[in-house]
């Protein structure tokens, strides 16, 4: 039910007749669907982690994009860009110049449009012509299995996984579980979400029930760790897609004054993990003792692999 609650809060947050074709489709299919995928005069596109769907207006699914498929028209995107955006475009410039926006709920909506460009940054994103809505869930107990294996934790872990894997959902659910100390003692936990998307947060809301943690929202995974080792004093400190060679910094800072880290980064395997220079870095800082392996689009937070560090 509650995986079914997510869809149908993600396409109520699009335009009227988008809405309304997208919450026909059986009930089976809403708590498996993963991303939906909306491009101008094509027709719309939903994924379930192993095949690409399509559906007909009355919400049928389709298994092919024919003719009865429903299609998204130019100006199913421009109203559902302005709801998604809150009617306030201009205020997620910022976000839309990086290929993104987050909403609340923790859903993270892709842009495909044409950039302005000046001094080789990217300044506006203008004729916006598909958008991917991914579908974000909060699992409890997803990370069972993970607490149980790592218990207690003693060193800080790496998550690794391509897309639509399942590393947010999992990060929810240890940061989650870590703060009130279920399957572990209880640890002080700090989660730092630079955009919103593990704790679902938009303004003074927060989407995603994360327990006990302390939450920086909108704060860059640099600045948002030293904070919280400066004010927070934390044990444990949860942050999403590391990678950079300043996210590597912070982590080893973090890691200096005793913190715990727990964060995602994308790799489809450990070999392609340790063939990444930035991620090699990342453990070369020596704040991870466990890597974790998610291996499967079709069954998100499938652990295939740890390593011991």
């Amino acid at each position: 039910m509650e995986q079914t609650e997510s869809y149908q809060q993600a396409v109520k947050m699009l335009c009227g007749e988008l809405s309304s074709v997208l919450l026909r489709i059986p009930e089976r299919k809403k708590g498996c669907i993963q991303e939906i995928r909306l491009r101008s005069g094509k027709p719309v596109a939903l994924t379930d982690g192993s095949e690409t769907l399509f559906l007909s207006s009355s919400g049928e699914i389709l298994y092919s994009a024919g003719e009865r498929a429903f299609v998204c028209t130019q100006r199913h995107i421009f109203d559902s860009f302005k709801s998604l955006c809150g009617y306030s475009v201009y205020s997620r410039q910022n976000e839309i110049n990086q290929g993104f926006i987050t909403v609340g709920g923790g859903y993270r909506i892709g842009i495909c449009g044409t950039a302005a460009m000046k001094h080789g940054e990217v300044t506006s994103v203008t004729n916006i012509t598909s958008l991917n809505l991914r579908i974000s869930r909060q699992i409890f107990g997803i990370s069972d299995e993970l607490i149980a294996k790592i218990h207690p934790i003693k060193s800080g872990i790496l998550i690794a996984g391509a897309p639509s894997t399942g590393k947010t959902t999992m990060l929810r659910d240890l940061a989650y579980n870590i703060s009130l100390g279920k399957g572990c003692g209880i640890m002080r936990t700090c989660v730092i979400d630079e955009r919103g998307e593990i704790s679902g947060g938009y303004g003074e809301r927060c989407g995603i029930d994360l327990g006990l943690c302390d939450v920086l929202q909108g704060y860059p995974k640099g600045e948002g760790i030293m904070q919280a080792v400066r004010s927070l004093s934390p044990q444990v400190i949860v942050c999403d897609e590391v990678g950079t060679d300043g996210d590597a910094m912070a982590v080893a800072k973090g890691a200096n004054a005793g913190a715990y880290i727990i964060a995602t980064v994308h790799a489809s395997g450990y070999d392609e993990l340790m063939r990444r220079s930035q991620a090699k870095k990342l453990l070369d800082t020596g704040a991870f003792g466990t890597v974790v392996i998610l291996g499967s689009t079709d069954r998100p937070c499938k652990i295939t692999q740890m390593i011991n560090l």
